[in-house]
């Protein structure tokens, strides 16, 4: 699979209506110097619960990938969708962060009626949204989301490792590890590198 499938994302467009629909997203990859940040929304089934679900820092890769094909097969409906390292560079972080949450919600092949984000900052989105602080600990809904966000960068970032073997994608997910930091020193930077971050302007200087 090459890294330019993965800018497709997994997006269908808003469709009908459910009143009561709650979706939970949530973000991963805004440390690292490298790739896409990547968000995800995720409307769960209650009627078809998922067990263990929690953030997915706190969870092992394989219980993440067991939990990410559980999510997609059990939840009513999911969305992934990303902004790139270039609309990183030109939009700052945070921006592009809502970006990429904003294409996760709009993706959604149902609409919700409220959509409860981690963290303290809300995209701009044309349904009722809350922000919850821990809420990927908190709040199931955002616990899968931050599930399939977490395994969709990581695959993206073996995937692009195939590409890019010198500089270690697969290993330390494009933060700023000793040994990424030193392959940046040696190598320069690839196209996925994010320009506006300093490790990565200081080398490009």
């Amino acid at each position: 699979m090459r890294s330019s499938k993965f800018l497709k994302a997994e997006q269908t467009p808003l469709s009908w209506y459910i009143p009561g629909l709650i979706a939970g997203v949530d973000e991963a990859g805004r440390g690292p110097l490298a790739g896409p940040v990547v968000a995800a929304a995720v409307i769960l089934d209650d009627l078809n619960p998922i067990k263990g679900l929690a953030d997915s820092k706190k969870l092992t890769a394989l219980r993440r990938e067991k939990l990410y094909d559980e999510i997609r097969a059990k939840a009513l409906c999911c969305s992934i969708a990303l902004a790139t390292a270039e609309e990183i560079d030109a939009l700052n972080i945070l921006q592009a962060t809502m970006l990429a949450m904003k294409r996760a919600v709009e993706g959604l092949r149902l609409k919700p009626n409220k959509v409860l984000v981690d963290g303290n900052r809300l995209p701009t989105l044309v349904v009722l949204a809350e922000a919850i602080v821990k809420g990927d600990a908190l709040v199931p809904c955002i616990s899968a989301a931050s599930i399939l966000a977490k395994v969709y960068r990581d695959r993206w970032c073996a995937d692009y490792h195939l590409e890019y073997p010198l500089y270690g994608f697969a290993g330390h997910k494009g933060y700023g590890t000793v040994a990424h930091l030193i392959a940046l020193q040696e190598h320069g930077a690839c196209p996925q590198h994010r320009k506006s971050f300093a490790p990565v302007a200081k080398v490009l200087k």
